[in-house]
C-alpha cells in the first residue's frame, strides 16, 4: 500500500475508523516520511452535516494535520448509498490531484468487509462481488481492511480521541445499516461467533480467485485485442474458446480500457454472454457508456458509433480525400488505346464518355442496390455482408455514383455502368489510396 515518501490523502468522516486510520497514519509519518493531507466530504444528507466538517477541522489542528472540506451534491435519483459513495470517490480525486497525492486513504475495517460480503451474498453476487472491498484499488488504499471496528475504538479510548457518530448508520432503511445491527449480531450469537472473520475470510480467497481470473484476462486481451483511440476489436471464435468467465472478463477489461467503470452486476453478466452466444448477437449492446457489438465474426467495443462517410463531389481529373476512412480517391483520364483493364481491387477503370454526370463518392444508403459487371442486381448490404465488412464499417466503405446510379464499391465491386470496350476513346481510371499519416494527421 505504501513504499514510504508518499503524499497521503486521508479520507476523514468524524467517524470512529476513519480517526483512526489518521491516529495510525501520523503514528506511521515519521518512519515512513509520509505528508499527510485530511479531506472531510460533507454530502449534505442531513441538516446538521456541516458540524462533522467543524469536527474534523478541529481534529486535524491538534494533530497537526491540514484539512479541506469538500462540499458535495448527491443525485437522489439513484440509490442514495451508491450515489453518495460515487460523490465522494470524485471528491477524493479531485483533491488527491490537487494536493499532489499519490495515495488514497480510507477507514473501511474487516467489520465494513464481512457486511460487505454478507450484503452481497444475500443480493446473489458472483465471485467478483464476494471479493468484497478491494485493499486497494488505483490509488486508494485501506490500511485497516483487517482490523476489527472495536479494537479501532478500544485504540482510540486509549489515545483519548474523540469521535462523532452519523446517525444514517443506524437507519434501518439502508440495507447495510440491518446487515450491520441485525444479521451479523443474529449470526454471531447463533450460528459462529467469529462470523465477521469468516467472512473476511470469504472475501480474501474470492479476490484471489478474482486476481487469477483478472491476470489470465488480461493477457488475452493483449494476445487478441487490436486497438485504436477509441475502440478494440477482438475476433469471436477465439474469444468464444476461452472460458466463459474468462471470455467476459476480456469484454468488461476491453471496456475497461476505453473507459467504462460499470460493476459487474447481473444485468451485465446477461449481456456479455449473449455477445458469445450462437448466433451471434444481432443487436448492440451497452456496458458503462461503451458499446459491444458483434458483426462477421468480431466483436467490437466501441465509446461511439462509427460515423457515415460524408458525401464530396470528385475531382476528375484530380485527387479528392476522404480523411475518416484514411484513403484518397485519385482520378485519372486516359487515353484508350493500348490501355490495360486493372486488376486490383482497389483499381477500376470506366468509360469516361460512357458517364451521365459528374462523379460524387458517399456511404451506401438503405436498400440501395448495384448491377455488378457481369451479373445480376444485388443489394448492397448483402454484398457487403458477403465481403465480410462488419456492421460498423458499412457506412465508410466508399461508393462512387454518377448521376444516381452506383458505379464502383470501393475495393469490392464494380457495377455494369460505363464499361470500357474497343468503341472506348477515354478511360476514366479511378484508384483507393492510403492516406500518408502526416496527411491524416492534417486532415483531422
Amino acid at each position: 500500500m505504501l513504499a514510504g515518501g508518499e503524499t497521503v490523502l486521508v479520507g476523514v468522516s468524524g467517524g470512529a475508523d476513519s480517526v483512526a486510520l489518521l491516529h495510525l497514519l501520523i503514528a506511521l509519518a515519521p518512519s515512513w516520511r509520509l505528508r499527510l493531507h485530511v479531506l472531510h466530504v460533507d454530502h449534505q444528507l442531513r441538516p446538521d452535516s456541516s458540524s462533522d466538517g467543524d469536527f474534523v477541522r478541529v481534529l486535524g489542528a491538534r494533530l497537526g494535520v491540514p484539512v479541506d472540506v469538500a462540499t458535495v451534491t448527491v443525485d437522489r435519483r439513484e440509490s442514495l448509498e451508491a450515489a453518495a459513495r460515487t460523490a465522494r470517490h470524485a471528491a477524493l480525486e479531485t483533491w488527491a490531484a490537487r494536493v499532489g497525492a499519490q495515495r488514497i486513504a480510507l477507514g473501511h475495517t474487516a467489520d465494513d468487509q464481512a457486511e460487505t460480503v454478507l450484503m452481497r451474498l444475500v443480493q446473489g453476487a458472483g465471485v467478483r462481488g464476494l471479493a468484497g472491498i478491494p485493499p486497494v484499488r488505483g490509488r486508494i488504499i485501506r490500511p485497516l481492511i483487517e482490523v476489527r471496528r472495536a479494537a479501532l475504538e478500544a485504540e482510540l479510548r486509549r489515545a483519548t480521541l474523540p469521535w462523532v457518530e452519523d446517525p444514517t448508520n443506524r437507519d434501518p432503511k439502508f440495507l447495510r445499516n440491518r446487515i450491520r445491527h441485525e444479521l451479523l449480531p443474529l449470526l454471531a450469537d447463533s450460528y459462529n461467533p467469529e462470523v465477521a472473520a469468516a467472512l473476511a475470510r470469504v472475501a480474501m480467497l474470492s479476490r484471489d480467485t478474482v486476481d487469477a481470473l483478472d491476470r489470465a484476462a488480461g493477457a488475452e486481451l493483449e494476445r487478441l485485442g487490436v486497438f485504436a483511440d477509441s475502440t478494440v476489436i477482438l475476433p469471436l471464435d477465439p474469444l468464444r474458446s476461452l472460458p466463459r468467465q474468462t471470455a467476459a472478463e476480456v469484454l468488461r477489461q476491453g471496456a475497461g480500457r476505453l473507459g467504462s467503470r460499470a460493476p459487474l452486476r447481473a444485468w451485465a453478466h446477461r449481456g456479455l454472454r449473449r455477445v458469445l452466444a450462437t448466433p451471434a448477437l444481432r443487436r448492440p449492446f451497452r456496458l458503462g457508456g461503451v458499446t459491444i457489438e458483434v458483426s462477421c465474426g468480431l466483436v467490437r467495443l466501441a465509446l461511439a458509433a462509427t460515423a457515415p462517410l460524408p458525401a464530396r463531389a470528385v475531382a476528375v481529373p484530380g485527387r479528392t480525400e476522404l480523411p475518416e476512412i484514411g484513403l484518397a480517391l485519385q482520378a485519372h483520364l486516359l487515353a484508350a488505346a493500348e490501355y490495360t483493364i486493372p486488376r486490383e481491387s482497389n483499381r477500376a477503370a470506366f468509360d469516361a464518355d460512357g458517364l451521365a454526370g459528374p462523379l460524387v463518392v458517399r456511404a451506401r444508403r438503405p436498400g440501395e442496390r448495384l448491377v455488378p459487371f457481369g451479373g445480376g442486381e444485388r443489394r448492397i448490404k448483402t454484398l457487403l455482408i458477403d465481403a465480410k465488412v462488419p456492421r460498423w464499417d458499412r457506412g465508410r466503405v466508399p461508393l462512387v455514383e454518377s448521376s444516381g446510379a452506383v458505379l464502383w464499391i470501393g475495393n469490392l465491386r464494380r457495377g455494369a455502368v460505363a464499361p470500357v470496350t474497343p468503341n472506348t476513346r477515354r478511360v476514366l481510371e479511378l484508384t483507393l489510396v492510403p492516406l500518408a499519416k502526416p496527411e491524416r494527421d492534417r486532415l483531422e
